[in-house]
């Protein structure tokens, strides 16, 4: 949603799988949510507010997924009633929050920044799962922590005084919380006694985002002329798009695609191996928003970025 970089779960394997076809849906999946950042940005560098981007976003996200749904699978439609506040919960903090921090983030900070540092959710589902679940975890979670922490301060550069934007740094601290929540209640839901499929499960997630957004800014007052324009001349040559077909993009090959090609790879592939190629996700993001928008990291912060991914890894393996 980083949008969202973790495989759904709780989707079993195909009798006969081939675990090829699942990585090249997954990789393309990432390469997607990868240039939905650089696509995001270019909107949000016009003018438009990120509250009002997310909502955009998860609006039309939820009614693709409710048509899909209402034809497809029908029965899914129904939520029980111990599941009201689990998803309202979920949809609120878990998508709407990620998607908003993310996007508030990315207006104040290279792409690719904002991402590697929303990538340490892990972590932190790793230390909820230790000290808030009293699960037993592999002491490799400190290992996990201190890698990210060091990768962070890279990344910040921090011998330099501070050099990243405050508050874009906050916000994505705070999509790193609000993607931990979702990973945390989304695991819970897919899980028996009474399992929830993922697609329905994302929709209803996209369902309670969409009417958080509607009650804290209802869709009458939305700024259609922000819509109205082009976006700001995109890499070398000077290229422009219409800001609504970046919007239908953001959408359609930004959110619902990769979504189902991520679903689709986990009929192939394990959660674990799914995450690993998911890890490619801010390596392609650099590079488009490189190309696209001209941000470039240095040789140090690339490093502190790789130190940061592998304390991803660890903390995975520590669960």
């Amino acid at each position: 949603m980083s949008d969202l970089v973790e495989p759904p779960l709780g989707v079993s394997l195909v009798r006969r799988p081939h675990p090829m076809t699942g990585y090249a849906l997954y990789l393309l999946a990432a390469f997607l949510f990868a240039l939905n950042g650089t696509v995001s940005k270019s909107i949000l560098l016009t003018g438009m507010d990120p509250a009002r981007l997310s909502q955009l976003r998860v609006t039309g996200a939820f009614l693709i997924l409710l048509a899909f749904v209402a034809i497809n699978r029908p029965h899914t439609l129904r939520i029980r009633k111990g599941e009201v506040w689990i998803l309202l919960t979920y949809g609120i903090l878990g998508v709407a929050m990620t998607q908003y921090l993310y996007f508030v983030a990315i207006r104040y900070l290279p792409v690719s920044v904002a991402l590697l540092i929303e990538f340490t959710a892990p972590i932190i589902v790793a230390l909820w799962f230790r000290f808030g679940l009293k699960e037993p975890t592999r002491r490799l979670v400190w290992a996990a922590l201190a890698l990210a922490m060091v990768g962070l301060a890279m990344v910040a550069q921090v011998w330099q005084g501070f050099t990243l934007n405050l508050i874009g740094v906050l916000a994505a601290f705070g999509a790193a919380v609000a993607l931990a929540i979702y990973y945390v209640l989304g695991d819970k839901q897919v899980r028996p006694p009474e399992p929830r499929d993922p697609v329905s499960l994302t929709m209803w997630g996209f369902g309670a985002a969409s009417l958080f957004w509607f009650i804290a800014q209802p869709w009458w007052g939305f700024p259609w002329e922000t819509l109205s324009g082009v976006s700001e001349p995109l890499g070398s040559a000077g290229i422009t798009l219409p800001i609504p077909a970046l919007s239908v993009w953001m959408i359609l090959m930004g959110t619902v695609i990769p979504f189902w090609l991520a679903v689709s790879a986990m009929k192939h592939i394990r959660a674990s191996q799914a995450s690993t190629i998911g890890l490619t996700e801010p390596l392609l993001a650099t590079i488009i928003a490189w190309v696209a928008l001209g941000e470039i990291l240095t040789p140090l912060q690339i490093v502190g970025g790789a130190l940061i991914l592998t304390g991803v890894v660890v903390a995975e393996r520590s669960r």
